[in-house]
């Protein structure tokens, strides 16, 4: 077991930088990928690794410090010096021992690195603490084929470098090479003050090339929020097929204004898109279930979509739990889309959370997803498709796990 200067087990601290200033996307630390801010995905698992004394992030921002804070890290304000364009991650990383000097090693975890697992971070910090490496970075193997570069107009000709163009491999016969992914980097202190990251009696780790996410340009956005949602890490409690979707009527299924009329009559708008959500969440046998805390029962007449719908609510919870038990579901099995503050203890303890793009921002630090779409604008038909997605993964979840008992069960009988 690695040894702190005291004897007792060395502080292993996780450390994700994140400053506000971006060349490329604004604030791209903490924009939304798959309804969750970047900067959470690296910080959920790092927090749920177990391995950390600490969990940190360096930033110079305001937003950031507050989205940080929110998924359980510890925050360290960087100075102006090590904030600029051209400051290297080293140099905000010796800063940061410089004001922690409780720290012995460093897991600096880049944000850019959304499919990150804690099963990745455990391996390492074993490497580090049990089996003495000075440092350990990230990996991921590539089948691809370099050549040299040339100039053009100049007289020389490409060469390969790793491959005989006379017999090319095929790539199930090649077991290809290992590049850096930047995904994280972890060091004993004595290599930081020294000026390395890398150094010592080194190690390299090897990611899942699934889990080899890394966002440098806007984009690349879309394709990665595809991969989260398939390769991603969603907390420690295995996801559970939605059996249930209460969503909150004003704010989400309309845009929360409400127009009178003349002769004193209420109406409300809504998207066209919203109804086709719900049912094609009612076609997937996910029942949907309405709430509000004013009586509009007139206005779902007139909406027709044939939903039970507690109205007049005074307490969101409590009709959330009598519904919960009625039905007979767990918690993991109930999704919520709610938008104000009355939402929050719903949101906090459905499996599946969500909040239009405009809830108020209580409702948003409690979901687990926050829709692009504004409320009454498309957010119930956007979260229907985050429900979906998540649902295909638990199938192939349990479709892998299936496939290894029965692999498992053929083995034993041979």
């Amino acid at each position: 077991m690695e040894a702190g200067a005291g004897g007792s087990r060395a502080h292993l601290a996780a450390l994700v930088l994140a400053r506000g200033g971006s060349k490329g996307i604004p604030l791209k630390n903490i924009k939304l990928l798959a309804g969750v801010p970047l900067i959470g995905w690296v910080l959920r698992a790092a927090v749920d690794a177990g391995v950390f004394h600490s969990v940190w992030v360096s930033t110079d921002h305001d937003e950031i410090e507050k989205v940080a804070k929110q998924f359980g890290a510890q925050v360290h304000r960087r100075s102006p010096e090590v904030s600029q364009d051209s400051s290297t991650s080293l140099e905000a990383i010796r800063e940061f021992l410089n004001h922690h000097h409780e720290v012995d090693i460093v897991g600096n975890i880049q944000a850019t690195s959304p499919c990150l697992h804690p099963s990745d971070l455990i391996k390492v910090a074993d490497l580090i603490q049990k089996e003495g490496f000075d440092s350990v970075f990230s990996v991921v193997r590539r089948h691809q084929f370099r050549w040299s570069e040339v100039k053009k107009g100049g007289s020389k000709m490409t060469e390969p470098q790793n491959l005989n163009p006379a017999k090319r491999y095929r790539r199930q016969d090649w077991a290809g090479e290992l590049y850096e992914n930047g995904s994280f980097y972890f060091a004993k202190r004595h290599l930081i003050e020294k000026g390395y990251l890398q150094g010592g009696k080194m190690a390299y780790y090897e990611m899942r090339a699934e889990h080899s996410v890394d966002i440098d340009i806007d984009i690349d956005w879309p394709i990665a929020e595809q991969r989260v949602l398939s390769f991603g890490y969603f907390g420690k409690d295995p996801l559970k097929e939605v059996k249930l979707l209460v969503c909150s009527i004003d704010g989400c299924l309309t845009n929360g204004r409400i127009y009178v009329t003349e002769d004193q009559k209420e109406m409300v708008s809504y998207d066209y898109r919203d109804i086709v959500g719900i049912n094609l969440l009612k076609k997937r046998g996910i029942q949907i279930r309405l709430i509000s805390e004013r009586d509009c029962s007139k206005t779902l007449s007139a909406m027709q979509l044939g939903c039970i719908a507690k109205v007049s609510a005074t307490n969101k919870l409590q009709v959330l739990e009598d519904w919960q038990k009625d039905m007979g579901l767990s918690w993991k099995e109930i999704a919520y889309l709610g938008n104000e503050e009355s939402d929050v203890e719903c949101l906090k303890k459905a499996g599946m959370s969500g909040v239009p793009a405009d809830a108020c921002t209580v409702a948003q630090k409690a979901a687990g997803y926050i829709c692009k779409s504004s409320g009454g604008c498309g957010a119930v038909r956007e979260f229907a498709e985050h429900i979906f997605m998540l649902l295909e993964k638990v199938n192939s979840a349990r479709k892998q796990m299936e496939e290894m008992s029965s692999a498992g069960n053929e083995m034993g009988g041979k």
